[in-house]
């Protein structure tokens, strides 16, 4: 006789941690690092290039091309740079509002208020 398994959509499943602040607080704090994952890998795949030709173009190894696009690590801004360089591509930093604070600069704008003559 086999057991028949249940399994719960990934969507659902989120959805439901999506309830838990502690979890809500880890997944947003991760935020900037899979932006930058993607953004370097963005940039290899347009360049139609493999992590091997970025390391060749910059002087490393592909193991620290593989490093740099897992999010695990911080790269400096020559480090970056130097990717950039590789790729074909231009490095441009910015800084934004964080969510919390863009909810709480919109509650404090206040709306003029309408009346009808």
């Amino acid at each position: 006789m086999s057991e028949k398994r249940m399994y719960i959509p990934v969507e659902e499943a989120f959805l439901d941690w999506r309830k838990d602040p502690e979890f809500v607080a880890a997944y947003d704090a991760l935020e900037e690092e899979f932006a930058l994952a993607e953004a370097l890998i963005l940039a290899r795949a347009q360049a139609n290039m493999t992590q091997e030709d970025v390391a060749q173009k910059m002087g490393t190894t592909q193991a620290v091309i593989a490093r740099l696009e897992s999010g695990r690590s911080m790269p400096s801004t020559r480090t970056l740079t130097r990717f950039a360089d590789a790729t074909g591509t231009k490095l441009r930093i910015s800084f934004v509002q964080e969510k919390s604070s863009l909810l709480k600069a919109e509650s404090d704008v206040k709306t003029p208020s309408r009346t009808r003559v």
